[in-house]
């Protein structure tokens, strides 16, 4: 896959950044506004692929980020899992219960364990978006050979 122009690479840097810190806002935000671990994780995984669309890559490359990105959605639900699992480990006696301290209403460490679950969701879904981009992508250049 070839490449934008300059232009587009340069706006593309500038702006890859700025969406990919907003997605990380909107995960760990997620018990206090709107959103959370699924649209953050969307915004990530937009945010890395504005950046494959305007530099383009080649085949090989794109299978060694598709392997690591599914390595990553991988680790990021066996975290979520190993989070709901730690509930029976910490004495709650329930799977998936809220283990942590409650902090202070409508501060950003307010909601126990529920943060951290957002996280692992949010990356997640990036992962799996980026993942199926990326697998598109191949198959689109594998059947131009």
């Amino acid at each position: 896959m070839q490449g934008m122009s300059i232009i587009v690479k340069k706006v593309a840097q500038l702006l890859s950044g700025l969406i990919f810190m907003y997605g990380i806002y909107i995960i760990t935000h997620g018990h206090l506004t709107p959103g959370g671990g699924f649209a953050g994780g969307a915004i990530l995984a937009g945010s890395l692929i504005l950046l494959v669309l305007a530099f383009g890559s080649d085949v090989m490359q794109l299978q060694k980020r598709e392997a690591g990105s599914s390595i990553m959605e991988s680790a990021a639900i066996l975290g979520f899992l190993l989070l709901a699992a730690a509930a029976l480990l910490t004495g709650a006696g329930i799977f998936f219960t809220n283990y942590m301290p409650r902090g202070q209403l409508f501060h950003l460490v307010s909601a126990g364990v529920i943060p951290l679950y957002n996280i692992m969701v949010g990356i997640e879904v990036a992962a799996a978006l980026f993942t199926i981009f990326l697998a598109l992508v191949i198959y689109k250049e594998e059947l131009k050979k």
